[in-house]
């Protein structure tokens, strides 16, 4: 079934990373969605149609990798390999059959303890001359280092793909991948490790002794370059394969990003990518741009998925002002020429995942979504399969929208900052995104109501 059809015309996905999250006593006990002024999206939520979606299958990590598969239509139980196999797709590294991708973090280990997993977001140029003295020093015919973006870099293992190479279970978890035990689990992402010691979580099984002489190698030949102390593998796979975006929904697309992760799912699902100058995949991220080349990209394609990495950031910095403050310019930077731009595209805003402030790393709760039809009709129509209601709600669709405390994330804002923002609109004046206040509705916002 196609994603959209013909007659819904153009349609615009904007994924702001890790956006949905829990209500925070710092907050007034509200979500930093619901805390953030977000006219665009108050708008869409006036005229459109909300519910929640379950973006991270059943038994599996809830990660960006995962979760952008899903909002596209793949379902990745079928189709993931790993996380740094996509990511190697977009810095144009290819892999063989036997090779194995691994996420390559510079990361900052002080005393044998996950302190920060960016290196003080190490600035491009920086993180850059790390991976050239990483490959100059420790490069081989068998062991590649590839620049990516900030911290986020690739590290390739030709002939390597057999090797599991994974982390022993915790204590008293029993099997330890000896015979007649499961093998142990991977390793898991520093931003899962913060103020953890990191000795339990290095690489073991297959191919672990080499994986772990090559992290020590790697702390003594880049000491004093940069903020980067000691390097982070993980998020290992082979290349995957995946169907075309158009073969599996019948509509063309492009991807709008920043981080790898996203471009290259868009490059493996035959997309176009755009490379936006100043897109950062950061909090300092240049976010009119991206809207700027994603309506540029509605000249061309049906679908456009744009994705803004800022919130997630901030989430896992444990930074509920950033957050607050990112989803706020993604809404006025982004959302709002999307919603101006004369073509009127139909819009669904959803988070891939929650990273909630107080965990500061990805749950796999549902998520929020709004979803406004072409020509921003009233109701907006239903939203595009794979967000068709359905119950239970499997990956990828929506089940029953039941608010509970952690899924109060999209619902009306109520109280002083909506009836600020209906009381400058004015009675019948129109709201951004199409929507309109009337004297009433002025008045009931106004009293809280």
């Amino acid at each position: 079934m196609p994603l959209v059809t013909r007659a819904m015309l153009k349609h615009v996905f904007l994924v702001p990373d890790g956006m949905a999250d829990e209500p925070l006593d710092e907050l007034g006990g509200r979500t930093p969605l619901e805390a953030a002024v977000t006219p665009g999206m108050d708008a869409l939520a006036t005229t459109g149609t909300m519910g929640l979606v379950q973006t991270v299958p059943a038994g599996m990590a809830p990660g960006s990798d995962v979760a952008n598969l899903a909002v596209l239509g793949y379902d990745p139980a079928a189709v993931y390999t790993g996380r740094a196999p996509l990511e190697a797709a977009n810095i144009g590294v290819d892999l063989g059959s036997d090779d194995a991708a691994w996420r390559c973090n510079l990361v900052a280990i002080d005393d044998g303890v996950m302190r920060d997993f960016t290196a003080g977001h190490i600035a491009p140029d920086d993180a850059r001359r790390v991976v050239a003295r990483l490959q100059e020093r420790l490069g081989s015919a068998e062991l590649e280092f590839h620049a990516g973006v900030s911290y986020r870099n690739l590290m390739v293992w030709r002939g390597g793909g057999g090797g599991a190479a994974r982390r022993p279970p915790p204590p008293g978890g029993g099997g330890g991948g000896g015979a007649g035990g499961p093998p142990p689990p991977p390793p898991p992402p520093p931003h899962d490790i913060l103020d953890r010691p990191v000795a339990e979580y290095l690489p073991q099984g297959a191919g672990g002794a080499t994986l772990r002489r090559l992290m020590a190698r790697a702390h003594d030949e880049i000491a004093g370059l940069s903020a980067a102390t000691d390097i982070w593998l993980w998020g290992q796979g082979r290349a995957p394969r995946l169907p075309a975006f158009r073969d599996l929904r019948g509509v063309s697309g492009a991807v709008v990003g920043a981080v790898d992760l996203v471009k290259g799912i868009g490059r493996l699902a035959g997309m176009e990518v755009v490379d936006v100058p100043g897109a950062t995949g950061d909090l300092d991220t240049d976010y009119g741009a991206k809207a700027r080349a994603a309506l540029d990209c509605l000249g061309r394609h049906d679908v456009v998925f744009v994705h803004v990495e800022a919130p997630d950031e901030a989430g896992h910095m444990g930074d509920v002002g950033k957050k607050v403050r990112a989803i706020e310019r993604v809404d006025a930077e982004v959302l709002g020429p999307l919603l101006d731009d004369r073509r009127r595209p139909a819009v669904l805003v959803l988070p891939d995942h929650p990273t909630p402030i107080r965990l500061r790393t990805h749950v796999g709760w549902p998520v929020p979504f709004v979803y406004r039809g072409g020509g921003g009709g009233a109701a907006g129509g239903r939203p595009p399969p794979p967000l068709t209601p359905r119950a239970p709600a499997p990956p990828g669709r929506v089940g029953p929208h039941r608010p509970g405390p952690r899924r109060r994330l999209l619902r009306a804002r109520r109280g002083r900052d909506r009836a600020d923002r209906a009381r400058r609109a004015g009675p019948g004046r129109a709201l951004p995104g199409g929507g309109r206040m009337s004297a009433r509705q002025e008045r009931r916002r106004g009293r809280g109501t």
